[in-house]
């Protein structure tokens, strides 16, 4: 049987990673001091590169603060009643806006880069080449952290969903990801500069680095916009109710179905049947119960006279 109308239930889903709240802070700070570095040595050494390099990272550290900013506030209201189904979605939205500031960065960096080719400007590959050196280290340990930050609170049977991630850390590792590419760039075509003349190298590079950005911001986009629309009804869980209701005693007809997505891998989900024989609440309670991912259920059955 149903538990009685005045029962309550906790409508929270999705477990607090505190490692990754702390990971992305550090990050975060790591981030802006190596931006204050670049931007400061630009104007030291008079190279327009740090100097571009430094404003744009100044966007990621924003965008890092944000995603910290999401932890916070969804551990903060973590026990709010005005959230229906918790505060998980603060975060997904942390990682929504910050696809936003990455989308944002890969056009800054396909302006600067197409200004460059049109207009060559001179680089100070001596002073260029250790800092840009530094904010590969820096953003290869900040990735080491928010990979570390992933796997709180995993177990064995964590492993088997891995593929539903942390979106607001994913985007934060993205950030970090995007740095370390163009750093990585940057460094080939200084390298290229310096020792073989290849000057075009610096824009054309800086070319290839927003084509990678702009390709993991809309990958990020889609996937954190998708969870806020409850766009859900592709979902492989989707076909498995149908599958289950398919199975229940006939004639049942599957009048309407609702699936979203309340938590890292966990789903919400509304079923309306129609049927000729005598079937409870319980009965298609237990057809569904196989599919952990299914962690808040609501059935209604209308019985039809023949």
């Amino acid at each position: 049987m149903d538990p009685p109308a005045n029962s309550t239930h906790s409508h929270v889903f999705d477990t607090r990673n505190p490692l990754a709240e702390r990971r992305t802070r550090q990050v975060m700070w790591l981030t802006a001091a190596m931006m204050l570095i670049e931007i400061i040595a630009g104007t030291v050494f008079g190279s327009m590169a740090l100097l571009a390099d430094g404003w744009h990272m100044s966007s990621h550290a924003l965008a890092l603060g944000v995603s910290a900013g999401a932890y916070a506030l969804a551990r903060r209201h973590e026990n709010n009643g005005r959230f229906t189904f918790g505060t998980w979605k603060i975060e997904v939205l942390g990682g929504y806006t910050s696809a936003v500031f990455l989308i944002g960065v890969a056009a800054y960096m396909g302006f600067e880069s197409v200004s460059r080719l049109v207009n060559p400007e001179p680089v100070r590959f001596d002073e260029a080449l250790p800092v840009a050196t530094l904010g590969l280290l820096v953003n290869v340990v900040s990735a080491w952290l928010l990979s570390t930050g992933a796997h709180d609170h995993e177990n064995s049977d964590d492993q088997r969903h891995r593929h539903h991630h942390d979106l607001n850390l994913r985007s934060a590792y993205l950030h970090v990801v995007a740095d370390a590419a163009t750093s990585v760039l940057a460094i080939a075509a200084l390298v290229g500069g310096k020792y073989f003349g290849a000057a075009w190298l610096d824009p054309v590079m800086g070319l290839a680095g927003t084509a990678l950005v702009a390709r993991w911001a809309f990958g990020l986009l889609r996937d954190t916009g998708r969870v806020l629309l409850d766009a859900e009804m592709d979902a492989p869980v989707v076909e498995h109710v149908r599958r289950a209701m398919r199975d229940l005693p006939q004639p049942t007809v599957l009048k309407d179905l609702h699936v979203w997505r309340v938590g890292k891998g966990k789903y919400g989900c509304i079923v309306s049947l129609a049927t000729e024989v005598t079937m409870t609440v319980a009965d298609v309670r237990r057809r569904l119960a196989v599919h952990s991912e299914l962690v808040h259920v609501t059935i209604e059955i209308e019985t039809l006279t023949s």
